[in-house]
């Protein structure tokens, strides 16, 4: 090797060592918590399964993301049920998803085509088995106060 090649190799090398160096000592200083993915289930695999069957059936992913995976092309207009679990029980959901108007007990601003639908209509056994697995869907403590805000704000359009 030329000595003008130990000038540049040692200069990219020193470079390297300053960089990660810099950059080592800028994650210490962040005083922003890293928090690991705020969602996650209950659920038994049974349940989980049964329950997103019904979930792909009832077709509730044309309103509702689950698990904050959206598709980028079509915007989802209902709230998203990631930790629905954390702000309703399993009874509150199967009175939700067995009223005649859903509407009456919790009203939305939501466009007609867009409100939710009765279920009253599903045999008792799947709207149970929804419930439990709606109910089943959590969130992290410190996600939970944005999550009752997304939801309030996206029902009634104001902050709460």
């Amino acid at each position: 090797m030329r000595r003008g090649e130990k000038w540049v190799l040692g200069l990219i090398a020193a470079t390297v060592v300053v960089l990660m160096s810099w950059n080592a000592w800028k994650q210490t200083q962040s005083s922003k918590t890293d928090h690991r993915i705020p969602f996650y289930s209950t659920a038994t695999p049974e349940l989980a399964h049964a329950g997103s069957e019904i979930y792909r059936e009832q077709r509730c992913k044309r309103c509702h993301s689950l698990w904050a995976v959206r598709d980028m092309m079509q915007a989802v207009p209902a709230p998203a049920l990631d930790g629905i679990g954390s702000l309703r029980d399993e009874t509150w959901l199967f009175g939700y998803l067995s009223a005649p108007d859903p509407q009456s007990i919790l009203p939305s601003r939501l466009k007609p085509e867009y409100r939710m639908p009765s279920f009253a209509d599903l045999p008792a056994k799947d709207r149970h088995t929804l419930a439990a697995y709606l109910a089943s869907l959590k969130v992290e403590d410190w996600y939970l106060d944005e999550s009752r805000k997304a939801e309030c704000r996206k029902l009634t359009g104001k902050e709460c």
